[in-house]
């Protein structure tokens, strides 16, 4: 659609295809106990992204930070937490990102656009915020 700026096609165009196999899946796990793993994954996945997309109501998230949570969710960041804490996860991530790496989300609302040089100074953040996340 026209309305998404480059950056959020960029992160949104899987996650609506994650979320398509998630519902269909999440119908037919109801009906059954025994799940593989891709499927348990797929699962747990699509919860952490359901939950991921809640905005509270009057204060949704600008453009940049919505990018930069998404990012987090599609690219595994979110799989090995409890679906409770995703919440904490995305606050936390932003204070972050708003304190201490503005460069990453004003690169973003600028150029309407996740640039590699962008997207990879992104993953270095998520990923050490990730790893001291608790």
């Amino acid at each position: 659609s026209s309305a998404q700026t480059k950056a959020t096609k960029k992160v949104a165009g899987k996650i609506k295809g994650e979320l398509a196999q998630y519902r269909e899946m999440a119908a037919f796990a109801q009906f059954g106990s025994d799940l593989d793993a891709v499927t348990q994954r797929l699962l747990n996945r699509g919860a952490r992204l359901t939950e991921l997309l809640k905005q509270a109501q009057f204060s949704p998230l600008k453009m940049e930070e919505q990018t930069c949570v998404i990012y987090a969710g599609v690219n595994g960041y979110l799989d090995p937490l409890p679906v409770n804490r995703v919440k904490a996860f995305e606050d936390g991530l932003l204070a972050l990102l708003r304190s201490s790496h503005g460069d990453i989300l004003e690169s973003i609302r600028t150029t309407k656009d996740l640039t590699d040089d962008t997207a990879g100074k992104l993953k270095s953040v998520v990923e050490n915020f990730a790893k001291s996340f608790a």
